[in-house]
């Protein structure tokens, strides 16, 4: 009904998982039919993050089972492409998991684990792309007096100031997302501290490896102070409307979810480290071999894409280590 008034995180959390919601809804594109991830964009995503699965299990001594977690796996493209693209040596020891709140896709490689919730358990890597952005939060705004308050929301998208913020989430307010010195009415702040459970939960479900999130992102020290609440649909920017018909997303304190020996790094420095740069190919390969220099040059053109400052490139990687026990 729409004149019911929930929190923003109820009320997302019913728009994108509950009955028929954006991202469970049977029978429709799922994600890459609305926005385009780096996924989508190029298959040298997915190269890359075979090279740092051959990396991981190379700091693991190559193990006898080495674990591929793909977290918010959308239709399984991801994990898929990585296992097309790992070496036959490496690919016959990968157990592939893809976790996914929607139902498995008709046709996906058997090789690759259909299930809800990440493994626990398991040594290698576990890679969440655009997962935790989507992970349902409340929003608090400032009122007249300054002072933050939950952001009620109807499902037609229409809002209204609730109770003030209290307990943990003004905690979280205070030391994350602290209001700008002499701050009025109208700031917002998405307040992320299901996040912040969500990746810890994740990451703890490795003995050992490597968790890398991926998503847009703030720190403490560039807050928006207006938040970043939106919605996608059919690949457009539209007005966060909570019904079920588009994607409802916010960028991340990634900061915030960080646990001791992680590492915050642009995509584009994390691709670069991974073997993935824009450079043109030389223009000699263009007379000895032209078919060569053809997909060299549409590969130096994907690339580009993918590390372009105020685009994909902007995307931040939080990679948290988890050493082997002992």
């Amino acid at each position: 009904m729409t004149d019911e008034w929930h929190g923003w995180r109820e009320a997302a959390e019913q728009a994108l998982y509950g009955p028929g919601g954006f991202y469970v809804a049977p029978g429709g594109p799922g994600p890459s039919g609305h926005f385009r991830t780096s996924v989508h964009a190029s298959a040298l995503f997915a190269g890359a993050v075979a090279r740092l699965l051959g990396d991981v299990d190379a700091s693991l001594g190559h193990p006898r089972e080495l674990a591929l977690v793909d977290v918010a796996a959308g239709r399984g493209e991801l994990v898929t492409a990585v296992l097309a693209a790992l070496a036959p040596e490496l690919s016959v020891r990968v157990r592939a998991y893809a976790v996914e709140r929607a139902h498995r896709p008709a046709g996906l490689d058997d090789r690759v684990e259909w299930l809800a919730e990440p493994p626990s358990g398991v040594a290698g890597l576990l890679f969440a792309n655009e997962w935790l952005d989507n992970v349902p939060v409340e929003v608090a705004e400032t009122d007249a007096a300054g002072a933050a308050r939950y952001v009620l929301v109807r499902r037609d998208g229409e809002e209204r100031l609730g109770d003030p913020v209290t307990g943990a989430d003004a905690e979280w307010l205070a030391r994350w997302w602290p209001w700008p010195h002499g701050g009025g009415p109208g700031l917002r702040a998405e307040i992320g501290r299901p996040r912040d459970t969500a990746w810890a939960a994740a990451v703890a479900t490795l003995d050992a490896g490597l968790a890398v999130a991926v998503d847009y992102a703030h720190t403490r020290a560039a807050r928006p102070p207006f938040g970043t609440l939106t919605g996608f649909r059919a690949g457009r920017e539209v007005r966060p409307v909570p019904d079920g018909t588009c994607d409802l997303t916010s960028h991340v304190a990634l900061d915030a979810c960080a646990l001791p020996g992680a590492e915050l790094l642009s995509q584009r420095e994390a691709l670069h480290r991974l073997g993935v740069t824009a450079g043109r190919p030389p223009l000699a390969l263009a007379s000895t071999d032209p078919a060569a220099y053809v997909r060299a040059l549409a590969g130096a053109g994907e690339a580009a894409e993918l590390t372009a400052r105020g685009g994909l490139g902007d995307f931040t990687w939080l990679t948290q280590p988890l050493p082997p026990a002992g």
